[in-house]
């Protein structure tokens, strides 16, 4: 797998622990934009994919945060 090829095809999966969750998808390249957001209530999960186009995903407010890394909880 080339390095650019690493990362990409991942999965994160973020469930809320209360209402307002913010999910934000940030873009790759020279230059890292917002290319998405989702606002998910307190029980909702999300399943998020890194792509070419995705390399990183922001989340503001309480949730839980699963990878293949492992679980972390956000405050």
């Amino acid at each position: 797998m080339s390095q650019k090829e690493q990362g990409v095809n991942e999965f994160v999966v973020i469930k809320a622990n209360e209402n307002g969750v913010n999910v934000f998808g940030l873009t790759r390249g020279t230059e890292t934009k917002l290319h998405h957001s989702e606002k998910l209530d307190k029980g909702e999960v999300m399943i998020a994919q890194f792509t070419e186009h995705t390399s990183a995903v922001k989340i503001r407010g309480k949730a839980t945060i699963l990878t293949k890394h492992g679980q972390i909880d956000s405050e």
